[in-house]
């Protein structure tokens, strides 16, 4: 061991002469220049695989480098790793006549207003001064122009504008229900003694009008239909009722089902396609609600009772809109149920998960002299919602 030890200094002293620590400078290493045909000369599935790999975001931004880029937006492998939309952020949308073309945002993931607002009219210039927020659905939002409708993804930036299908043409009951193979706009003619109803297919681009309109329906434009299991519900004035039009066959329905009883206002809420109906509904007597109540609809088109509002959230709610129940109306909204006031700038939701009742924090932006017009909208953003 000690004559090993003699050699390794031996070898050491040889190596450094002067018995000095060896110091190895240690230069950052740069990459290596890409060459700019390596790019071309991947296979179309390598190269899709690796860009799918990039955030959405970056992506967005990348796609406008070049076409091919871009036309990878829409290839298999990108849609099946960026088709969710749980790759978004989902909004609590406001809307408001003084702020014409201008909606503030409450992301709902974050629980906080963002400090940002969209312009309508700088992204779409034929909507400026003129557009009205009707619905939205999936990703898409429906504005009314002057003659026409203008249904808009504000993710993609694409728009198509649908022509009225007829002049002058006055509706009412408008809904937008958009589903993975496209769109439909539902509205109901007004302004003449025999109402109509007019449904537009994205499928074929083509308005179908359907004659025989018979529910009396709620010409109180802040309730929209609830899209549930192929058809657009709605609940008549009093005697309350459950009417239901079936988009495929444009037939008017009456299901069978009984309404609890003491209702004082009703509303429906669904949580899209084939999930869940809702009732949401004030109970009392005399046109005066004492509690507000929310069922679920069950095997054999029962009303099942699922939670009450807590007392002093009722109160609260029932001062806000002074018993004039057609000022409130409900939607759903990723797991929230909530309930809105016309002439209220917060809002009520159920966090259907834990069974949990809150009120939104009223947007910071808002000028208190405000009293009326509040309109609520879900806004979740669907990268494939066709236009």
């Amino acid at each position: 061991m000690k004559g090993q030890r003699i050699r390794a200094n031996s070898l050491r002293s040889q190596a450094n002469p002067n018995d000095q620590p060896i110091t190895i400078s240690k230069s950052p290493m740069s990459p290596p220049e890409m060459d700019a045909g390596l790019w071309s000369k991947l296979p179309q599935e390598l190269l899709e695989r690796i860009l799918s790999f990039l955030p959405l975001k970056n992506f967005m931004n990348l796609r406008s480098t070049c076409k091919h880029f871009k036309s990878l937006l829409f290839s298999p492998s990108f849609i099946s790793k960026h088709s969710s939309s749980s790759s978004f952020s989902s909004f609590l949308l406001l809307s408001h006549p003084q702020c014409y073309n201008h909606f503030a945002f409450y992301d709902s993931a974050l629980g906080a207003w963002r400090n940002f607002a969209l312009s309508l009219s700088a992204l779409l210039p034929c909507a400026a001064g003129q557009a009205s927020l009707l619905s939205t659905s999936n990703g898409l939002l429906c504005f009314s122009l002057s003659n026409s409708f203008l249904v808009f993804n504000l993710l993609t930036k694409s728009s198509r504008v649908i022509g009225f299908p007829a002049y002058p043409f006055a509706f009412e009951l408008f809904s937008l229900v958009s589903t993975p193979v496209g769109y439909s706009l539902f509205m109901v003619s007004s302004g003449s003694r025999t109402k109509n109803t007019f449904v537009y297919d994205s499928k074929v681009q083509f308005w179908r009008k359907f004659n025989g309109f018979k529910p009396i329906l709620s010409d109180n434009y802040h309730h929209q239909a609830v899209y549930y299991k192929g058809s657009l519900y709605f609940v008549t004035p009093e005697p309350f009722s459950v009417a239901c039009f079936v988009l495929e066959s444009g037939k008017w329905e009456r299901p069978n089902t009984e309404l609890p009883r003491e209702l004082m206002f009703v509303r429906l809420v669904s949580d899209g396609g084939d999930g869940k109906l809702y009732l949401i509904g004030g109970v009392g007597r005399n046109g005066i609600s004492r509690s507000m109540k929310l069922w679920e609809l069950g095997e054999g088109m029962n009303w099942v009772e699922v939670e009450s509002l807590p007392e002093m959230m009722c109160r609260k709610l029932m001062s806000v809109c002074f018993h004039n129940y057609e000022h409130l109306y409900c939607f759903w909204h990723r797991g929230f149920i909530c309930v809105c006031c016309y002439t209220w700038p917060e809002v009520l939701y159920f966090k259907v998960s834990r069974r949990t009742w809150h009120w939104l924090p009223k947007c910071p932006s808002l000028p208190d002299k405000w009293s009326c017009g509040f309109r609520w909208f879900s806004f979740v953003p669907e990268l494939y919602a066709s236009v």
